[in-house]
C-alpha cells in the first residue's frame, strides 16, 4: 500500500464535507455539524483562509484528512500548528495513514519554524490515545478545555 499526502485544492470541498460527516459519527457527534458547505469553503480556500487542510490517499485513493490552522505560544514568542480534526477511513487504518498525516504535520511545523503541534483527543478514544503515545505524544492532564459558544459567545460579546 501507498500512503501519499497532499493539500486540499477548491475541488476537494465535497469530500473534506463527507470526511467531517464521517468523523463526527465515528465520534458520536453527528448531532453538532452545522456547518455550511459554502462558508467551510470560503473558510478553506477564500482570500483569508482561517485553516488549512490535507488529504490522505491509499494507493491513490482519498481515506483520510487533517485540518489544521495555527495558533501562538507566547511562552515561546512564535507559532504552533493546532490539529483540530484527523481522520482515517476504518478500512484504511493500519495503513500508517494516521501516521502519515501527523508527520507531514510535523515536518511542517518545523519547516515554518513552529514550536508545538498539539491536538486534543476524546478521552474515552483509548486506541487514539495509545497511537499519539506511541509518536512521543504526551497528554497534558493538568489543562482544561473551556469553549464559549452560542448564546453565551453572544452574551459575552454584548459586554464589550
Amino acid at each position: 500500500m501507498k500512503t501519499t499526502i497532499r493539500p486540499a485544492v477548491p475541488g476537494d470541498l465535497p469530500l473534506i464535507a463527507t470526511l467531517i460527516r464521517d468523523l463526527a459519527k465515528y465520534e458520536k457527534l453527528a448531532h453538532e455539524v452545522r456547518f455550511d458547505e459554502a462558508v467551510l469553503g470560503a473558510n478553506l480556500f477564500g482570500p483569508q483562509p482561517h485553516a488549512e487542510v490535507v488529504i490522505g490517499e491509499v494507493d491513490g485513493v482519498a481515506q483520510g484528512f487533517a485540518l489544521y490552522f495555527h495558533n501562538f505560544s507566547t511562552f515561546e514568542g512564535r507559532p504552533g500548528i493546532y490539529l483540530e480534526d484527523l481522520y482515517v477511513r476504518p478500512e484504511a487504518r493500519g495503513a500508517g495513514l494516521g501516521k502519515a498525516l501527523l508527520a507531514y504535520l510535523a515536518k511542517l511545523a518545523i519547516d515554518r519554524d513552529c514550536a508545538r503541534l498539539q491536538w486534543s483527543v476524546l478521552d474515552w478514544n483509548a486506541p487514539s490515545i495509545g497511537f499519539y503515545e506511541s509518536l512521543g505524544a504526551v497528554p497534558l492532564d493538568e489543562w482544561t478545555v473551556m469553549r464559549v459558544d452560542g448564546e453565551a459567545l453572544r452574551s459575552l460579546a454584548g459586554q464589550a
